[in-house]
């Protein structure tokens, strides 16, 4: 392995990229472990929420998180109605919290909200009393490329335990 190109000076070579299809894509993205996040929001038919594939910081000074939304996700509308979204990351042992966030359960919309279980920070958006951590954010913008809707939030409150595991998806698996 080098650390750069051996001659500076000389042009890039040119790059013949792979077609990678979507079923390659995901397998080659299972061999990174991540952390599984529900992300809600408080919409204007009630609580609305889904399994994050991919939620992330961006900044820290802006305090700025992100989450990718599928344009077909219901919930989507959600958080377009109601400016805001808090990404709830679960403890190990939550696996049919996030089936059913999933979409892999007969439940949809608000029935996935047990009464006991979900609080509210600054913004309203729904807060899992027993996640690893939450993130409550005001939405700052969405960026849409492809299939995907990215939204740009500002982080105004969080919420973290001390004790407990993550609960993580590697390789196809919840671990």
């Amino acid at each position: 392995m080098t650390n750069g190109p051996s001659n500076p000076a000389s042009p890039p070579k040119a790059i013949d990229p792979k077609t990678i299809d979507p079923k390659t894509f995901w397998r080659a993205l299972g061999a990174r472990a991540s952390s599984v996040a529900v992300v809600t929001a408080q919409g204007a038919e009630g609580p609305s929420g889904f399994l994050a594939l991919s939620a992330t910081h961006l900044s820290a000074d802006p305090p700025m998180l992100m989450v990718s939304i599928d344009k077909r996700t219901a919930s989507l509308a959600a958080v377009k109605h109601a400016q805001h979204f808090a990404i709830n990351y679960l403890p190990r042992g939550e696996e049919a919290l996030a089936d059913m966030f999933g979409g892999k359960t007969g439940q949809r919309g608000a029935d996935r909200f047990a009464p006991g279980r979900w609080g509210r920070l600054t913004t309203g958006a729904p807060v899992l009393d027993t996640a690893i951590g939450a993130f409550d954010c005001v939405l700052e913008d969405l960026v849409e490329r492809f299939e995907t809707v990215i939204a740009i939030g500002r982080l105004v409150d969080f919420s973290s335990r001390d004790d407990g595991d993550p609960l993580l998806f590697f390789r196809g698996a919840y671990r």
